[in-house]
């Protein structure tokens, strides 16, 4: 066992903050689990002070604890070797708390070679400092601990895994070697507000040094047979509760709310929360069945669901940490292009089943090789979409982001006095200022291209979504509009569904033709035509569509709306 002046990296590999100090923080205790938690108080208050003498004794007193336990989506600090907890007490000020998961020997613990001494008797490296609530360690005053907690993350966004309060009955008594505290914990863990364990600890907690002392009261406790001794911290323990509840099969997956609940005095970063919270909880609903493959309509509501979030972070815009946004948006359009990847083959092939349900026995027959060739393609996409559903990267998403959409005030930009941050003074902007987008087109409406509706399409499905995202703050009248926008949206939907279709199918012609039989080019050249026919029809039919969205009665009805705000 190395002594105070050595490295302390035979307890664990310290990075560089602390490594190598000639001071490293230990905490040195005697730790039980208590079978027995009121004969245990009984004991304590009648006989154990009689058989310490000469030990003095300080005041007893009784406190409220709360302990919240952080790492990253990936638990680069339990890699690491360490963990990290906030803690109040008695609604006090928040500090933070950096151990090793890992318990050690204490000095003069072994002899010849063996472990000697109590086996509730153990060690661990431990450094604090002052903090707040805000899980963001760049927030907290500076601190050896919040330097070592940023070096351990490497990053990463922290995230609480649980939390711990604790009812703490402590008192202190001066040993030989120094003062100690004794405390008896009665200890709840939740996850998030659902309970998951309790259990109660009692541990003696000394200097270093103190091992004879340690020794006489581990033989005093342990010979009631009210505890039993425990080396594991109570972050361990709960930890194994935790993973445990995770696997339940009663445990449930994040409730999908019937609207997103947005009030109109809500600040902008959480009425974006509230809508985050409620399409990461559809994304996940969803999540079984895209996995099965059984209904093709899962996967296509899993991958509405990440658009969905994708369009929110644009309406909320400025209300989040550049940093925090960039980093949620990657990872949605990652999942997003691998969902979308198989739903595109999806909607190609079922408009090339109907089309084929039409045709008599020789002509299916002529156009089964495009299809063939479709469905492989479709299971090659499946299967990328699968590995990244499987990916490690994809769970520490998921988790991060639970957690974030669960965590008011995180990553939020607070707006300076004078500012407009809440949703009141912020919606009507930002609903004419994604109208203004579409309307735009306005000018060059009549000789546009399919790319220049697909643009429009895009404009008109952020000038939707904001619709739809603070709805619950517009006048029932705005459901008119919304539907509007999504007649729009659904007509140039289906022209580039036609015009992706025509491509796809230009692409295999174009390298298998040569190959395959007259009969089978022709009538595969037969569709060809019919889906750029079907593109053509679209684009000249869009007319009284885009006439609806950009005449007076639209652009009133939505000002009126705008007004009814708040």
């Amino acid at each position: 066992m190395t002594d105070a002046g050595e490295d302390v990296g035979s307890l664990a590999p310290l990075p560089g903050v602390v490594s190598g100090t000639a001071s490293a923080p230990r905490e040195v205790e005697l730790k039980y689990l208590v079978r027995d938690l009121e004969a245990l108080r009984g004991w304590l208050a009648r006989d154990w002070g009689g058989a310490l003498d000469g030990v003095e004794w300080g005041n007893e007193e009784t406190v409220e604890v709360e302990d919240r336990y952080l790492d990253t989506a990936y638990g680069a600090l339990a890699q690491a070797g360490f963990g990290a907890r906030l803690r109040r007490e008695d609604g006090g000020a928040v500090s933070v708390t950096v151990k090793t998961l890992a318990s050690d020997r204490p000095e003069g613990a072994t002899a010849g070679g063996r472990k000697s001494g109590p086996a509730a008797l153990s060690q661990r490296v431990e450094v604090e400092g002052p903090a707040d609530e805000r899980t963001d360690p760049d927030l907290w005053p500076p601190s050896a601990a919040r330097e070592l907690v940023n070096e351990l993350r490497g990053g990463a966004r922290l995230r609480t895994l649980f939390t711990i309060n604790q009812r703490r009955e402590r008192r202190a008594l001066a040993l030989d070697d120094g003062h100690a505290e004794i405390t008896l914990d009665w200890v709840a863990v939740f996850r998030g507000a659902r309970p998951v364990a309790s259990f109660s600890v009692f541990e003696v907690e000394a200097p270093r040094g103190s091992g004879a002392d340690l020794a006489r009261l581990a033989a005093l406790v342990e010979a009631t047979g009210f505890v039993t001794p425990e080396p594991r911290s109570k972050e361990e323990i709960a930890r194994q509760y935790v993973a445990r509840e995770a696997l339940d099969p009663s445990h449930r997956l994040p409730r999908v709310p019937a609207s997103p609940g947005i009030k109109a005095d809500d600040s902008l970063g959480e009425a974006g929360r509230k809508v985050l919270r409620m399409h990461v909880a559809r994304m996940l609903q969803f999540e079984a069945g895209t996995r099965s493959g059984k209904d093709i309509e899962d996967l296509h509501k899993m991958r509405v669901a990440t658009r969905r979030m994708r369009g929110a972070w644009r309406v909320f815009e400025g209300a989040y940490r550049p940093k925090t946004q960039r980093r949620y948006v990657r990872e949605l359009r990652t999942i997003a292009r691998a969902l979308g990847e198989v739903r595109d083959i999806d909607v190609r092939l079922e408009h090339l089943d109907a089309h084929m349900a039409r045709l008599a026995s020789p002509g299916r027959e002529a156009m089964e090789p495009l299809r063939q060739a479709w469905r492989r393609e479709r299971e090659a996409a499946r299967g990328r979409l699968i590995a990244r559903l499987d990916s490690r990267q994809y769970r520490e998403f998921v988790e991060d982001y639970l957690d974030f959409t669960e965590s008011p005030g995180v990553g939020e930009v607070h707006m300076p006095m004078g500012q407009p941050g809440l949703v009141r003074d912020t919606a009507g902007s930002r609903i004419l200022a994604a109208y203004e987008h579409v309307r735009a087109y306005q000018t060059i409406i009549s000789w546009a291209d399919v790319p220049t509706l697909h643009a429009l399409r895009i404009e008109a499905k952020r000038l939707r979504y904001t619709l739809e995202f603070f709805s619950e703050v517009l006048p029932v009248s705005a459901r008119k509009l919304i539907a509007t926008v999504t007649e729009v949206q659904d007509h140039l939907g289906l022209m580039n569904d036609a015009e992706v279709a025509a491509m796809a199918t230009r692409e295999w012609l174009n390298q298998n033709a040569p190959y395959l039989p007259a009969a089978d080019r022709e009538a595969i050249g037969l569709y060809l035509d019919s889906r750029e026919a079907d593109v053509e029809r679209l684009r000249r039919g869009f007319r009284p569509s885009w006439r609806r969205i950009t005449g007076l009665p639209f652009r009133r009805a939505l000002g009126l709306a705008v007004t009814q705000i708040g």
